[in-house]
């Protein structure tokens, strides 16, 4: 009887090992297949790139006819930029970093137009709603208010909160690296102008300028030494910003392209963005990086039925997608949605499928379109957006 318990005990041992070890086998299975899923999801995490935007744009130059629509859409009691910047607002809001180039003084007194400007207060805060997180304010206009105008252009701007670089109100605020945050990366921007319209600098530090007659080598020294000092602050990347060439030019000068070769090869600087010549000129990758040459007018009157090129009309966003790659942070590809000021009402209307959202300007806005993207260029990593739909 004691052989028979023992022998009935051990088959009954036997019988709730096997199902005890069929479900340890399985947990084991379960716990192996979760880590792997874990691990490999951690993998791609870890060689995932870092990705985001940052948007350039071109000349906001506030005209007398422009200023006096903001007027009208305020109802004549206070200037209201928000209708002309309202179209363009995803391209400039929805990026990571929006960087504008302020081509005026903005300032608290009377505005004022061609040839000697100032642009109302009310712009700056156009600006910060419109969702641009700072401007370039480097230009041959920056000096048309004099030292008083840099520092009301300056004092506007930060009173929005909009950073900014390019002329400065002291000689500390010159010597300020500017840094941004962009998504994961600190962007850095410096400014330059090739001109100031024949006006003295009131000091060497108002205005950032590198004179279009002087030799490259001796200008990239300038920016050589302003990019170490911003990549000395933080910044992970620089974005070199331009006020050069020449007007109603859509090829790029001699000294553009020789400048262009010396300040991409510097170490950190990641993009040229240009402006300057009123019209749009080619983007165009130089040593692997890409340059902009100009993103002609983003605002203002000029335009046909003003005695100008028809192309002075016209302008582009340009959209830098940057990745971190194992040489930091680096441009990948450029989109750049091409624009067309608004004859009278002064919108600032992207042209791609005119025909869809502003079937009154169909005609004007793909014209506009295949002028601007005939010299823009297009190839793997350079297109239009959105895509034009004639």
């Amino acid at each position: 009887m004691l052989d028979q318990h023992v022998t009935t005990s051990r088959r009954r041992s036997r019988h709730l090992i096997v199902p005890f070890s069929i479900v340890l086998v399985a947990l084991v299975g379960l716990i192996l297949i979760a880590a792997r899923d874990a691990g490999g999801q951690m993998g791609q995490e870890a060689v995932r790139p870092a990705r985001f935007t940052v948007s350039t744009s071109g000349d906001l130059l506030i005209h007398t006819s422009v200023w006096e629509d903001a007027r009208a859409f305020g109802n004549g009691k206070t200037f209201d930029f928000d209708p002309m910047f309202r179209p363009i607002r995803r391209y400039i809001a929805g990026v990571d970093l929006a960087i504008c180039h302020v081509e005026t003084p903005i300032t608290t007194g009377p505005p004022s137009g061609y040839p000697i400007f100032s642009a109302p207060a009310a712009l700056a805060g156009g600006i910060r709603k419109a969702g641009w997180d700072a401007c370039d304010t480097a230009s041959n206009h920056s000096l048309d208010q004099g030292q008083s105008g840099i520092r009301e252009t300056s004092r506007l701007l930060n009173a929005q909160k909009v950073r900014h670089t390019g002329s400065a109100p002291s000689r500390a605020a010159a010597l300020r690296p500017v840094v941004l945050s962009a998504g994961p990366a600190k962007v850095g921007l410096v400014a330059y102008t090739d001109a100031t319209n024949g006006i003295r600098r009131p000091h060497g530090w108002s205005v950032n300028l590198l004179p279009a007659a002087e030799p490259a080598r001796k200008k990239v020294r300038i920016v050589r030494r302003d990019v170490k000092r911003t990549l000395a602050a933080g910044a992970d990347t620089v974005i070199v910003n331009l006020q050069w060439g020449d007007e109603n030019s859509p090829a790029p000068n001699h000294s553009q392209w020789a400048l262009a070769r010396r300040i991409v090869a510097i170490n950190g600087v990641a993009a040229i963005a240009g402006q300057g010549p009123h019209v749009v000129q080619p983007i165009k990758r130089i040593g692997g990086k890409f340059v902009i040459f100009s993103s002609g007018n983003l605002l203002s009157n000029q335009s046909r039925a003003a005695g100008l090129p028809t192309a002075t009309q016209d302008g582009m966003i340009a959209l830098l997608r940057f990745a971190k790659t194992s040489r930091g942070f680096v441009v990948k590809r450029v989109d750049y949605v091409p624009t067309l000021v608004e004859p009278n009402r002064h919108r600032i209307l992207p042209t791609g499928r005119g025909r869809l959202n502003y079937p009154g300007m169909a005609r004007a806005l793909t014209r506009s379109w295949r002028r601007t993207v005939h010299v823009v260029g297009r190839g793997p990593y350079l297109k239009p957006v959105p895509r034009h739909r004639p």
